[in-house]
C-alpha cells in the first residue's frame, strides 16, 4: 500500500465511532467485527507463564492441539502466530513476485499484503478466473462478509492445478470454526496449499493475537522460521492449548451461534433489511438506505461495519449479551435512543456549558 493510500478499514473501531457520536449511550454494542461476543472463559495461568520466555516443548502442544483440532497431519504442519494478520502478511515473502489472483470481495488485507511485496494482483469473481489468470490464488472461505462457501473438491481441484505450475493456493478459514469440519480443506490438504485458521474469532479472545498456518511440513517450517522465535507469548499458548482441546466448549457455542443468527436475521428483515449472506458469526444485509441506518445505529451506541464501495451494505455481528438485543431492535425501529449514560451525560453537560460560555 502506497503510502497516500486511505489505510483499510477494518471493524471494532469504538474510539473512532465515540468521537463520532460523542452522545450515543454507553456501554456500546459493538456488532462491527465477527467475532464471537461469549468468549472462552479464561483458564487460571500459573505466575511463570508471565515470568519467563515460552518454552520450545510448550510451541510443540499448542502445535499439536491445533492440528488435533483442525484436521492437519502433526505439530510439524502446523505454524503458530500471533494473529492470521502476521501470517497474512509474510506469506506473499514464500514465491518470487508473480502474478495473484484474490477472489473478492473479501478481506482486504490479503490483496495489500500480496502488493507490499510487489506482487501483480488482481481481484476475480471466480475460482475458474482464478485458475486461468494467476500462479497464486487466495480465497476467504467461508467468504468475509458475503459468506460463500467453496465445496472441498473444487478447491483441491485448483490446488492441483497450481501445484502443476508450480503455483500456491491460500485458503483463509478464518471462520470456518463455526462449519462442519468437512468444510475444511485442511484433512484433504493439498500440497500445493496453505490453509489459515483464526484463534481470536470462534474463541472470542482477539486481544489475545493467536492464529496458525497448516501446509506442507516444509513449507509450515518456512513459516516458523519467518516468524522467529517466542512468535506467541507464553499466556497465550496457555490459553490456546487449553480452549482446542475444550470439545464441550466449542459444541456448545456453535449451537448457540447457528440459533443466535436466525434471531439476528428475523430482526433484520422486520427492519426491511435484505440478507444477503454470513456465517453465525455475522450476518450480511442490504438496505437502500445503509448509510443513514448506520447513522442512526450509532446514535444509539450500536456499531456496524459500512462498505465504502458497496453503499448498500451492513454487516451486522452477533449480539453477545441479553440486554442487546432489545437496543439493536429498538435502534432499527427508529425509537429515541435509550437513556444516556453517565459518560454521555457528561458529554451533553459539557456541551451546554460550552454553549452558553461562547453566548
Amino acid at each position: 500500500m502506497m503510502e497516500d493510500e486511505a489505510p483499510i478499514a477494518h471493524g471494532g473501531a469504538l474510539d473512532e465511532a465515540r468521537k463520532r457520536y460523542p452522545l450515543a449511550p454507553e456501554p456500546w454494542i459493538d456488532l462491527s467485527t465477527g467475532i464471537n461476543p461469549v468468549p472462552y472463559p479464561l483458564p487460571a495461568l500459573p505466575p511463570e507463564v508471565w515470568a519467563r520466555l515460552p518454552l520450545g516443548c510448550e510451541d510443540s502442544e499448542l502445535r499439536r492441539a491445533a492440528a488435533m483440532r483442525y484436521g492437519a497431519p502433526d505439530a510439524e504442519s502446523v505454524a503458530a502466530a500471533p494473529g492470521t494478520q502476521a501470517l497474512i502478511q509474510i506469506i506473499p515473502r514464500l514465491v518470487g513476485r508473480t502474478r495473484v489472483a484474490v477472489l473478492a470481495p473479501t478481506y482486504a488485507e490479503h490483496r495489500a499484503a500480496w502488493e507490499r511485496e510487489g506482487h501483480d494482483v488482481r481481484e476475480v469473481e471466480t475460482l475458474s478466473q482464478a485458475q486461468a489468470t494467476a500462479n497464486v490464488a487466495v480465497v476467504v472461505n467461508p467468504n468475509n462478509p458475503t459468506g460463500r462457501a467453496f465445496p472441498v473438491e473444487e478447491l483441491v481441484g485448483v490446488a492441483h492445478d497450481l501445484e502443476r505450475r508450480r503455483g500456491l493456493l491460500i485458503v483463509d478459514e478464518a471462520f470456518m470454526d463455526v462449519m462442519e469440519p468437512s468444510c475444511s480443506l485442511i484433512p484433504a490438504l493439498p500440497q500445493a496449499a496453505i490453509v489459515l485458521r483464526s484463534f481470536g474469532k470462534m474463541y472470542g479472545l482477539a486481544g489475545l493475537r493467536l492464529g496458525f498456518a497448516v501446509a506442507g511440513r516444509g513449507v509450515a517450517k518456512r513459516l516458523r522460521d519467518l516468524l522467529g522465535p517466542w512468535a506467541v507469548s507464553g499466556p497465550a499458548i496457555a490459553i490456546g492449548q487449553a480452549a482446542l482441546s475444550d470439545n464441550v466448549w466449542l459444541a456448545a457455542a456453535r449451537r448457540r451461534l447457528v440459533r443466535d443468527a436466525r434471531r439476528l436475521d428475523e430482526i433484520l428483515q422486520s427492519a426491511g433489511c435484505q440478507l444477503l449472506g454470513g456465517t453465525p458469526l455475522f450476518r450480511l444485509a442490504a438496505n437502500p438506505s445503509a448509510n443513514g441506518l448506520a447513522s442512526t445505529l450509532g446514535r444509539h451506541g450500536v456499531l456496524v461495519r459500512r462498505f465504502p464501495h458497496e453503499p448498500t451494505w451492513l454487516r451486522f455481528g452477533i449480539p453477545g449479551h441479553e440486554t442487546a438485543w432489545p437496543r439493536l431492535e429498538g435502534a432499527l425501529s427508529g425509537q429515541h435512543a435509550p437513556p444516556a449514560s453517565s459518560q454521555s451525560s457528561l458529554a451533553i453537560t459539557t456541551a451546554i456549558r460550552r454553549v452558553n460560555s461562547e453566548a
